[in-house]
């Protein structure tokens, strides 16, 4: 028989003797501790609740188990958050700037945001490379990574410091994958950063096609349905982004002349190009330009763009050469995209002239106009054609001016004349066919023909009658 001591503050003796063999009865489990504890792993937690269910007896145990487990996590972070800190007392500004998003124990712990959605198992290629749980607060609150084993929030970005968010298929896989690029203020690598000011990093994770395998509600819910995780995620961002908007490359804006060579007959929307030695891909959206999606991306909204011209134009190749400048403070930067294939130049030209971008007069315009992806359904294609509107009013002012200078020379009496004497003339001649005048017609016939032999064409407009 197997007896165990434990100690009893209750009893007579500081220790007592208990059989274990014997069934013990069923304690009250508080199962808010378990949630607590095994909230990020629903699996495991629910083989918690299933073994609960097998044996109650053993429910205090899992309790106590959670608990230490909640315990140890709370160390773990408070270890991390001074470790970070010493990190960043012995790093240089730049460096720091880079942890800002990624500093545990910082307000993107939120602990009291109520969570909307997450997401695990979720492959993040920047500013860390491995795999994390998606978490979503709401509207106000945090979009974050937290790290699977020990809960902690390893990065994340306030959502009310998003500027861009970019839903894009991943080029050159075999199976459809999508990256999001997640860009906050000054966080574009175009826009200079205002002294003083710390700066977020970008967040870029990929979803693969297909109904996600690991999404929850903000309770624990799981979300079920065909709906591919792509569409969810873009989906639950547009709910708690209100500054903003996800955007997705569309035909209408830009698609490359060389289709995805391993998803045949499947449509790419991105070009091949090179940033000096650093190779990677451009995207050519309704509100800027992506060079992605080795870190840093490079994001060119259409406002910090003054243009764009080409150079290096081969048979096959030909150079992108954009030059921004985020206002008419700062010192124009060109960057230059080279080796870009010579089979997208007619889309990309297409592209860059429905936008103005070519032309450096318009960049103040644009600045002021402040094109941004925070417009209503609707109003997106109407931003995109404003550019193509201005040409077109342009042109008719021009063809207004143009018939109101032959308005100016056009002169109502000749033509009333001329065109009261020919119809008097034709009914004058009716009237002598039905009188049987044969000799006035014939002899109009003659005066007519000598017009013609004496002053050529220039007698077509001539009457008769003004003989």
């Amino acid at each position: 028989m197997a007896f165990a001591a434990i100690n009893s503050s209750n009893g007579p003796s500081a220790f007592s003797v208990v059989d274990t063999t014997t069934p013990q009865p069923a304690t009250a489990v508080n199962y808010a501790v378990i949630d607590n504890a095994f909230a990020a792993d629903l699996s495991l937690k629910k083989r918690v609740y299933d073994a609960i269910n097998v044996s109650p007896e053993h429910g205090a145990l899992f309790q106590d188990i959670a608990q230490y487990t909640s315990a140890l996590q709370s160390r773990l972070q408070s270890q991390n958050s001074n470790s970070t800190q010493q990190l960043e007392a012995d790093q240089p500004l730049a460096k720091k700037r880079k942890l800002e998003n990624g500093k545990p124990g910082t307000s993107v712990d939120a602990k009291d945001a109520p969570l909307q959605f997450y997401v695990q198992d979720i492959s993040f290629a920047a500013p860390q490379r491995k795999k994390l749980t998606l978490e979503m607060t709401a509207a106000g609150g945090y979009l974050r990574a937290r790290n699977q084993t020990s809960q902690s929030i390893e990065f994340g970005i306030p959502i009310q410091d998003i500027q861009h968010v970019l839903c894009l298929p991943v080029p050159e896989k075999a199976q459809r994958q999508f990256n999001f690029c997640v860009i906050p203020k000054y966080g574009d690598g175009v826009t200079p950063v205002p002294d003083g000011q710390s700066v977020l990093e970008s967040m870029v994770w990929t979803v693969s096609d297909g109904p996600p395998k690991a999404a929850f509600t903000g309770n624990g819910q799981r979300v079920a349905g065909d709906e591919p995780g792509e569409a969810l995620i873009r989906r639950m961002l547009d709910g708690i982004l209100g500054q903003t908007k996800v955007i997705r490359p569309t035909e209408r804006e830009f698609v490359s002349a060389t289709p995805e060579a391993h998803r045949k007959g499947e449509k790419a929307y991105h070009v091949k190009a090179h940033k000096g030695s650093k190779d990677g891909y451009l995207f050519f959206l309704s509100s800027g330009i992506l060079f992605g999606f080795k870190k840093p991306l490079l994001f060119f909204s259409f406002e910090n763009i003054e243009s764009i011209s080409y150079t290096s134009v081969l048979q096959r190749t030909f150079n992108l050469n954009i030059t921004t400048r985020a206002d008419s403070t700062q010192e124009p930067q060109e960057i230059e995209f080279s080796m870009i294939d010579q089979a997208d130049f007619a889309g990309i030209d297409e592209y860059i002239k429905r936008h103005g971008l070519q032309d450096a007069s318009l960049a103040e315009a644009r600045r002021a106009k402040k094109y941004n992806v925070n417009l209503l359904k609707g109003e997106e294609e109407a931003a995109a054609g404003e550019v193509e509107e201005s040409e077109l009013q342009k042109a008719e002012r021009e063809l207004e001016d143009q018939e109101d200078e032959e308005e100016e020379d056009y002169d109502p009496g000749s033509d009333a004349d001329s065109d009261g004497s020919g119809s008097s003339s034709e009914e004058e001649d009716g009237d002598d066919d039905e009188d049987g005048g044969g000799e006035d017609e014939e002899g109009a016939d003659d005066a007519e023909d000598l017009v013609k032999n004496e002053l050529g064409s220039e007698a077509e407009d001539v009457s008769a009658d003004e003989l």
